[in-house]
């Protein structure tokens, strides 16, 4: 399924320009398995999605407790495997960022 079809199960108006956007900065990332999935379980991960994505890419400044509870929130929406760009795409919606993709 592509991150496309994946997205738009949970956000059915999502734009398929921020995510083409989003694939191209990720695209290194998502070349590797593994890294195409964020691992709920491993709280370094999640740390990583908050310090890297939340607060450096998407400028966000709330406090981390925040942050993660937004992190949460998001992962409870999306069962089983959690692509990526999924996360990163409802988060940055959640987050009203998707402008910083060009939307």
């Amino acid at each position: 399924m592509s991150a496309l079809e994946d997205i738009k199960k949970y956000a059915p108006n999502a734009s398929d320009a921020v995510v083409a956007e989003m694939e191209k900065t990720y695209a290194l990332a998502l070349t590797n398995a593994d890294a195409r999935l964020v691992s709920y379980s491993d709280p370094a991960e999640l740390a990583r999605v908050r310090e890297s994505f939340v607060k450096n890419k998407l400028g966000v400044t709330d406090s981390d407790a925040s942050i993660d509870e937004a992190i949460a929130t998001v992962g409870d929406q999306v069962p089983g495997h959690k692509q990526r760009m999924t996360v990163y795409y409802l988060l940055a919606a959640h987050y009203g960022k998707l402008g910083v993709f060009g939307g």
